[in-house]
């Protein structure tokens, strides 16, 4: 079987392109161990935490079991019912008798406490919500995600870019 070299050049193009995605989830697989976060990196999507972060900062996330929650940390959470992940502060804790911890949030920028946002009858968070706690930052990078959502004509164009320079590129 004799392939030419347009075909040839292909395959390598389609096998380049697959080690590339492949080597992103390894990375992003290893991320989520190191930190012991399920998401090890998201993007601030209100201002309700303005001023320490704003729209579109890139959060570093940690969650390790041993580090107990304080009051005035950043957490990243979900709530049932939500499929977005919010970044607000620890503003109370209360602690039983049998040792665990519910912990109450707020938006720095927010009037009032997290508790409109908690499923209907909630009124504390547990650590089983906990995505992550914010370790770092790097201002504004995740607005191209945040642009990307907002307009879906965007993020097609920014694939087919993507795509097409894989597939058109020759080493």
């Amino acid at each position: 079987m004799v392939i030419n070299r347009n075909t040839f050049q292909l395959y390598y193009q389609v096998l380049n392109f697959g080690m590339i995605v492949s080597s992103a989830l390894m990375i992003w697989k290893g991320l989520m161990v190191v930190t012991g976060s399920e998401s090890p990196i998201v993007v601030v999507l209100s201002g309700s935490m303005e001023p320490a972060f704003h729209r579109g900062d890139l959060l570093f996330l940690t969650n390790r079991v041993e580090d107990p929650i304080r009051v005035g940390e950043i957490v990243v959470f979900r709530i049932e019912g939500r499929e977005i992940p919010i970044v607000h502060r620890v503003l109370k804790i209360h602690e039983k008798e049998n040792g665990d911890i519910k912990f109450l949030t707020k938006g720095d920028n927010n009037a009032v406490d997290d508790r409109g946002l908690y499923k209907q009858g909630q009124h504390w968070l547990e650590k089983k919500d906990v995505v992550g706690r914010a370790r770092g930052f790097v201002p504004y990078i995740g607005i191209v995600t945040i642009l990307m959502n907002d307009y879906p004509k965007f993020k097609y164009a920014v694939l087919f870019l993507l795509g097409l320079f894989v597939l058109v590129h020759r080493e």
